[in-house]
């Protein structure tokens, strides 16, 4: 095992530096904590769970990959790495061994206990406050910006092009989701201007003043923002409360099931800590 990966790991992670960049007492902070994890990792490739642990070398490949591409060619990354003391032999030979570690603590956390629904609705039941959900506004917009530089968008004709929409719009409101498709200059234009499920104070004051007083498929007058004039509709109202636990319930489960599995892998380190 090279200790120079595990010292550019941890320097990155702690300080977000190359070593060569640390001052003296960050460098032996980052010595101290690359020294306990090179103990501990070899306590854990050293352990009977280790044994029969074999990294797919289409999951190596993969690692590297992702970190090559992070520089724009191999030269700049063999030079990055012989800088702080590694080739890219030994750089790979430390990935396969981390990602060694990572594989033998999953199979010690697979011996977590099972989350089960009735798990899952408990901490539903007794933790209400994480799932309250404020009122939502479901919104769509059409949006026409002002650009004087432009000879469309000048205020003049920008305001008349969306008040010639909005007199459309009164005519027949179902037309919404097509007006913003062929007239909007927001991205949300290919989505039927939707903006999705907003709470107060998530989109500009003067829209979210506006939504927040319309009715569920209400359109607004025309409306400006920093970004130019708008037509707002109210798709539907979403009102404050709990969450129903059938929106909820994987996520529940996850987080259970990466607590237990946490749990159990920290149980098992400090046993092979103590042999």
């Amino acid at each position: 095992m090279n200790v120079a990966y595990l010292v550019l790991k941890t320097a990155h992670s702690l300080y977000g530096k190359n070593p060569s960049s640390l001052e003296s007492g960050e460098l032996r902070q980052v010595e101290r904590l690359a020294a306990r994890q090179l103990d501990l990792e070899t306590r854990v490739l050293s352990s009977m769970e280790a044994r029969d642990v074999v990294v797919p070398q289409a999951t190596l490949d993969a690692a590297l990959s992702e970190v090559r591409g992070r520089y724009p060619d191999m030269e700049s990354f063999r030079d990055d790495l012989a800088g702080n003391g590694l080739s890219i032999d030994a750089y790979e030979q430390s990935l396969a061994r981390e990602l060694r570690v990572e594989a033998v603590l999953d199979k010690v956390g697979s011996r977590a206990a099972r989350v089960s629904d009735i798990d899952v609705e408990l901490y539903y039941r007794y933790h209400p406050e994480q799932f309250q959900r404020p009122e939502l506004r479901r919104a769509r917009h059409i949006l026409v910006t002002i650009n004087p530089d432009l000879p469309d968008n000048t205020e003049a004709i920008a305001r008349a092009r969306i008040e010639t929409i909005a007199r459309r719009l009164e005519k027949d409101p179902r037309r919404f989701e097509e007006q913003a498709l062929k007239h909007s200059e927001c991205p949300t234009a290919m989505n039927g201007g939707l903006l999705g499920d907003a709470k107060r104070g998530q989109l500009f004051p003067e829209l979210d003043k506006a939504l927040f007083e319309m009715g569920p498929m209400e359109i607004s007058p025309v409306l400006e923002s920093q970004l130019g004039l708008h037509l707002l509709r109210c798709d539907r109202i979403i009102t404050a409360g709990v969450v129903p636990l059938q929106e909820v319930k994987e996520k529940i489960r996850e987080r259970l099931a990466a607590k237990r599995k946490q749990i159990c892998q920290g149980a098992w380190i400090k046993k092979i800590q103590g042999s």
